[in-house]
């Protein structure tokens, strides 16, 4: 482990909280906390504890093309289960996180793809039944458990749910997969506009109404879709083994109207402008909340369904949270967009009405700045960007906020490819400060698993989902990670870890301090190159203020900034903090390279 850090922060880990009785007060606490409060911890089940390995093959045979296990590929099942991430619950809790979002845990189909390229469905987002936890990673009884274990310590759980497509199940008599448009292939006719009339309801009307697709009964359109006689009735509910209910137009082009009515990479689309499907999906995430009392959802491929659909089921799912007692339930929804500038996102939350969305803008605009070397200034446009969003800056409170994920790759990844010269120890350093920004910036922090053990992906996608217990992938274990000496051949749970006491400690300097959870932002002063950027935070209820400086440069800072013309004294949160003012409205702050400073300002 490096020592020689000046950056690196030595402090205690939380502790783990003990578990709450029955009806205990405490859990009243933990659905009336806001949402703002969290810090959350999204992981992937199946790459982060094998708690018990006679569910590896999943009930299957013990073949890895029916099973989808194989831990030496890296895309396919390699055995964490809910068990095992279960009994890391101490682990995770004492990083500071109080809620865990996991990647769907349903019933997959185990293998998918064609012939030499298969790849199973480890990640949970190829589902044939949206009823039942997938047999690789236990059952609904130890999701129950995992749920209720999470709850006794004052942790909320959320389930990342999709509703755009299912597992790829319906193929094309045509044996092509190619887009075809609605004004080529429109929902009246087979064939095309000089086909044969399908359907009376269509046929003629201008404006076809959402009543109509009641009368919509023959799905051949556009392709003429037809399931393999042992799939037909492999997805649960039911309903959805019928083809009326997806678009069955080919692959998805990821732009212009083949975003949304198109296959993603092949699985199947539903037509989620179907009252139907509307109703079916409400029916079984409401179904979610009702048996198990989970506390938010995270929501795939946002931008790939029908605003409608959103408008409808949001309301939905509040309201069954609300029946059941469950405050704050978190909604937020993934709308994949790259770059620093609001507007792409805020349109989900204004249109769709989608009461939070997962802030890719503050990943970017972090990226840029610390591992891209661009100017602090991209932060303060993408913070001044926050009135955009519906409620304007204080609805940017709760946009969960991330460095790095599954699909993109890590956050270490994008500062070693910004930094090709950069030692270990620079590389570290930017990967704290990354961190430092995540946690005391608006938003609700979100850490990837294994980022605080200093895993370094090699891409994006399979790349980046290492395994936290001993690996047998080799493109994994020869990586180098940051902050250890250790390799991702052997278990990564350590505590002492840099980045893991980094983030307790500014986990901790969170929940102390209101500002930093709920506080709204003035920027400060900022460089034009890389250097400082400073921002105040204010939390309205209490009046706590809290000056944040960064130095994103590679040499010490000191500097006179601005701050709050009635403070006359500042308090060290974080980083070092000078005992008085320089003068009313002014404070010389000093900073290392890549360094910050957390001040809460008092007056006297």
């Amino acid at each position: 482990m490096m020592k020689s850090l000046s950056l690196m922060l030595a402090a205690s880990a939380l502790l783990a909280a003990p578990p709450l009785a029955a009806n205990d007060p405490a859990e009243e606490s933990l659905r009336a906390r806001p949402q703002t409060d969290e810090v959350i911890y999204f992981v992937l089940p199946d790459r982060f504890a094998n708690g018990n390995g006679a569910n590896d093959l999943g009930g299957y045979p013990a073949d890895r093309l029916l099973s989808g296990y194989d831990p030496t590929h890296k895309g396919f099942y390699h055995g964490g289960d809910l068990k095992g991430l279960t009994e890391k619950l101490d682990y995770i809790q004492g990083m500071g996180v109080t809620a865990i979002w996991f990647a769907p845990i349903f019933k997959n189909k185990p293998v998918q793809g064609p012939a030499g390229d298969e790849s199973a469905g480890y990640h949970g987002y190829w589902v044939t039944d949206f009823t039942s936890v997938d047999p690789h990673f236990g059952t609904n009884a130890e999701f129950k458990a995992f749920v209720e274990a999470a709850h006794a310590r004052g942790m909320k759980v959320y389930m990342d749910i999709i509703t755009n497509h299912t597992a790829d199940v319906i193929d094309y008599a045509e044996g092509e997969y190619a887009y075809r448009s609605k004004g080529a292939f429109p929902y009246s006719t087979r064939g095309g506009p000089n086909g044969k009339a399908i359907n009376a309801g269509f046929a003629g009307d201008t404006d076809p109404s959402l009543d109509n697709w009641s009368r919509l009964t023959d799905p051949d359109f556009a392709y003429t879709p037809f399931v393999r006689e042992a799939e037909k009735d492999i997805k649960v509910p039911a309903w959805l083994n019928d083809p009326i209910y997806y678009h069955n137009r080919g692959n998805s082009e990821w732009w212009g109207e083949s975003a949304v009515y198109g296959d993603f990479a092949g699985l199947d689309d539903l037509a989620t402008e179907h009252p139907r499907v509307v109703e079916g999906m409400i029916d079984i995430f409401g179904g979610w909340i009702d048996r198990f009392g989970i506390d938010g959802f995270r929501i795939d491929t946002v931008k790939h369904v029908n605003p409608e659909f959103w408008q409808a089921f949001v309301p939905a799912m509040k309201e069954r949270a609300e029946a059941n007692g469950i405050d704050n339930f978190l909604i937020f929804g993934e709308v994949y967009v790259d770059g620093p500038t609001p507007g792409p996102l805020a349109v989900y939350t204004r249109r769709d009405k989608l009461p939070a969305v997962l802030d890719f803008t503050f990943q970017s605009a972090v990226r840029e700045v610390v591992a891209g070397n661009a100017s602090p200034e991209v932060l303060a446009r993408m913070l001044e960007g926050d009135v955009l969003y519906e409620g304007g800056a204080q609805a940017a409170l709760r946009l969960p906020t991330f460095l790095g994920n599954h699909d993109m790759g890590r956050f270490s990844m994008f500062v070693r490819e910004g930094n090709p010269q950069a030692d270990n120890a620079e590389l570290l350093a930017r990967t704290l400060l990354g961190h430092a920004m995540l946690l005391t910036l608006r938003g609700i922090p979100t850490i990837y698993y294994g980022d605080e053990q200093g895993f370094i992906s090699d891409g994006n996608d399979q790349l980046a989902r290492e395994d936290m217990f001993p690996s047998r992938v080799a493109q994994y274990n020869d990586n180098a990670l940051l902050g250890t000496d250790a390799t991702t051949a052997e278990q990564n749970y350590a505590t002492d870890h840099p980045l893991y006491r980094a983030i307790a400690q500014l986990a901790g300097v969170r929940a102390g301090n209101p500002a930093l959870r709920r506080g709204l932002t003035e920027i400060g002063t900022y460089d034009r190159e890389p250097g400082l950027f400073t921002v105040q935070r204010t939390d309205p209820d209490s009046g706590q203020r809290v000056l944040i400086a960064y130095n994103t440069s590679s040499e010490p800072i000191v500097r006179d900034v601005e701050l709050d013309y009635r403070t006359r004294g500042l308090v060290a949160l974080a980083g070092r903090c000078p005992a008085s003012v320089t003068a009313p409205g002014s404070v010389r702050l000093e900073l290392p390279a890549f360094g910050w400073a957390v001040c809460e300002q008092v007056d006297r």
